[in-house]
């Protein structure tokens, strides 16, 4: 029996399921978020990220990363995490991680960049714990 791939609404859920079991700590902080998935990266955000391909990108956080926030600067644009569901299932299927793993590993990593670590930062936050 052929088994069809994971549709947006799954991986919209199993982020919703990540998001809700991130320590309170870090909740409180997130403020307005929004996490939006879609198939792939649109043009200007391959352009913008210098990608080789779309499939080279799972997520990506926009938005003002808490740091270089200023309360003399209001912001009127919520900050969004787009989760890319064929490179997560591409890299799914590749690495035979468990899928709410690597969503999980996905969101966390862009709520990283909006507190304002650096890809450097969360490699070696990942490598101690």
């Amino acid at each position: 029996m052929k088994q069809s791939a994971p549709t947006l609404a799954h991986i919209e859920a199993l982020a919703a399921r990540a998001l809700a079991e991130i320590p309170q700590l870090f909740k409180e902080q997130l403020g307005p978020l929004v996490i939006r998935v879609e198939e792939l990266p649109d043009e200007e955000t391959e352009d913008e990220m210098g990608l080789d391909s779309p499939f080279d990108l799972l997520g990506l956080y926009r938005g003002a990363p808490l740091p270089r926030r200023s309360v003399s600067d209001p912001r009127s644009e919520l900050d969004m995490i787009f989760l890319y569901r064929r490179p997560i299932l591409d890299y799914w299927c590749e690495t035979g991680e468990d899928l709410y793993a690597v969503v999980r590993h996905v969101l966390i990593h862009e709520i990283g960049h909006h507190f304002g670590f650096s890809d450097t930062d969360m490699e070696r936050i990942e490598r101690a714990s």
